[in-house]
């Protein structure tokens, strides 16, 4: 393996740690611990937007070298269009693009799920009855994008072994 496919390999690897790791840490560490810092679901929400913005400064570059270094990883495959069909590392890469596809998706959803106005209605202290469903919706979206990431590692960590799936 040529020293330019290790470094980009390590790359690939390191923003998977960035997303996936900051991921599970915002929705297992962080997100519990807001109701001990923050009194109103209204107060947490915005604390965990201001939060969520600054994470998604290292998390969406991140996400896009993840999808950069993916395709200059599976470039072999993705050149022979057949060899995703005929090979189990083919069928295996080719279900981990579309959870990729799936997951971008979701995560603009999720991204954009506080307009300015929302966010403005959040800080001035809106009633909670529009707060819970905002609040609701990330969070649902923000599991959904975690789990989707921990089945893509595990794809990833299937191809690493060449796809054979050993029992």
């Amino acid at each position: 393996m040529a020293l330019a496919d290790v470094l980009v390999f390590w790359v690939h690897l390191t923003c998977a740690s960035i997303w996936v790791g900051g991921s599970l840490f915002l929705g297992i560490v962080l997100a519990p611990m807001l109701g001990t810092i923050a009194d109103s679901p209204a107060d947490r929400l915005a604390l965990m937007l201001r939060i969520g913005r600054r994470f998604n400064r290292i998390a969406l570059p991140s996400f896009i070298i993840l999808i950069i270094t993916g395709i200059y990883n599976s470039r072999a495959f993705i050149l022979q269009p057949n060899a995703l069909i005929d090979s189990e590392y083919g069928i295996i890469l080719l279900i981990k693009i579309v959870f990729v596809i799936v997951t971008l998706i979701i995560y603009v959803i999720h991204i954009r799920s506080i307009d300015i106005e929302t966010e403005n209605r959040i800080r001035n202290g809106d009633s909670n009855s529009y707060i819970q469903p905002v609040r609701s919706r990330i969070i649902l979206l923000g599991r959904v994008i975690v789990g989707l990431s921990l089945i893509i590692l595990f794809l990833g960590a299937l191809l690493n072994n060449s796809g054979a799936l050993m029992m």
